[in-house]
């Protein structure tokens, strides 16, 4: 095997080690609200979410044929040399190039899952290129336009809007059921997260999935192995089928870290709630998919939630929890970069084919630390939906307070009814 092709191999390998982190980092994106109402049992919810990630990865190429000209200036885009190298750039160095910002993207993935935060998985995945091209070409090598009109305009808008549409849509769902008793509104509504959940899970794989297959075809073509012109009319069957089989498995993992931060960390959610954020992210994942925009589904997700908690009168919005998501948001792009850039210097300075082994163990064992450190405080399907962190720090309390009163007066105190109870009964009350 010659180098160049053991480069190639690594690199697939580490393409599909991307696309499933992206499964089990963005399965919150469409399960969360199923989760946190009980519309779904938590191993239904990520099982039904796998499967239709799966069906979705072979619904559109849209997006695959993006990443393969819109990010990385790697490649003629125009002419008669369309999908040659740019001048002075050889096939190594540009697999080199894509393999070091895919070991960013997994990395910047591992972290924030670790966290908990709901940051971007295709923001990673671009902020590592961008920062591995920078390192070895520089400023030209990059896409300025193509990042700017299908990427960063995008990300600015998308949560804003889908804090919007979702607001409107729950006040009128609110303001159209408003006569009819909460239980049956809370079980009717459930059925309906079933099926506007399934449609995110649709629209994720249908879009997600993709990104990982332009990177593969990004590398296939700079080694002669794929037609450029070929990427708008379909993909191998094989980069399809491994891209959805990698990114169904992550899904089915489930990130119960994010899952739990989306579903009870940013808003304390309701079944018509729940529904309305997940209309309004399937819609607009949709329409960016059709149009080849490489949204962010977790910023799209993310702004839906909001939008619900918005939208309700009385309902509690965990700002500092939104804070800190958007401040994982902004970091994505700068910080993946810089591990894309360092991976590329790191494979460089030690040869083409040394240097990709020495990143991908590097990969290896930082992956491999990150899941120990997660087994430390490990978040399953189990305790997905134990209370908040406040509330549970406020149970605490009261536990303490009655054990006190009844040591000093023998009398018991009457139990306190847990919030998340009160909201389910009476959803126009936050407390």
């Amino acid at each position: 095997m010659s180098g160049e092709m053991l480069i190639l191999v690594l690199l697939v390998v580490t393409a599909l080690g991307f696309d499933f982190t992206n499964g089990f980092h963005d399965t919150g994106n469409a399960m969360a609200t199923s989760i946190a109402t009980g519309a779904l049992k938590p191993k239904v919810a990520v099982g039904l979410s796998a499967v239709l990630n799966l069906v979705g990865a072979f619904l559109s190429v849209e997006v695959a044929a993006t990443i393969t000209k819109d990010v990385l200036k790697i490649q003629q885009t125009s002419g008669a040399d369309a999908g040659e190298l740019v001048t002075g750039l050889s096939a190594t160095t540009a697999l080199l190039i894509i393999f070091a910002g895919l070991i960013g993207g997994i990395l910047w993935n591992l972290f924030t899952w670790l966290f908990g935060l709901p940051s971007s998985s295709s923001h990673a995945l671009f902020g590592g290129l961008i920062g591995s091209g920078l390192a070895a070409i520089g400023v030209s090598g990059i896409n300025w336009s193509g990042i700017t009109s299908k990427i960063l305009i995008p990300a600015l808008f998308a949560p804003v809007i889908a804090c919007l549409v979702a607001a409107c849509g729950t006040w009128l769902v609110f303001a159209i059921t408003r006569r009819i008793v909460d239980q049956e509104k809370e079980s009717g509504f459930r059925y309906g997260q079933v099926a506007t959940a399934s449609l995110v899970s649709l629209a994720h794989g249908t879009g997600d999935a993709q990104k990982t297959m332009g990177v593969i075809a990004m590398a296939l073509i700079a080694t002669g192995h794929l037609e450029a012109s070929s990427v708008s009319h379909g993909l191998p069957f094989w980069v399809v089928l491994s891209c959805a089989a990698a990114i169904a498995i992550g899904t089915y993992l489930g990130g119960w870290r994010i899952i739990r931060t989306l579903g009870k960390g940013l808003v304390e959610i309701t079944s018509p709630q729940g529904m309305a954020a997940e209309a309004s992210s399937a819609a607009i994942i949709l329409t960016s998919s059709a149009a080849g925009m490489a949204l962010s589904t977790t910023q799209v997700a993310t702004g839906s939630i909001l939008g619900s908690g918005v939208g309700r009168k009385g309902a509690q919005v965990r700002w500092s929890v939104a804070g800190r998501m958007a401040v994982a948001w902004v970091t994505t792009l700068p910080a993946a970069g810089a591990v894309g850039a360092a991976c590329y210097f790191i494979a460089h300075l030690f040869g083409d084919v040394t240097g990709a082994l020495i990143i991908f163990a590097i990969l290896v064992v930082a992956s491999g630390y990150m899941y120990w450190r997660a087994q430390e405080n490990k978040v399953d399907h189990e305790n997905v939906n134990d209370a908040w962190e406040g509330e549970a720090r406020a149970g605490e309390e009261w536990e303490e307070a009655v054990a006190t009163e009844e040591s000093d007066t023998g009398l018991p105190l009457p139990p306190v009814i847990p919030a998340e109870i009160i909201v389910q009964h009476d959803p126009e009350r936050s407390t």
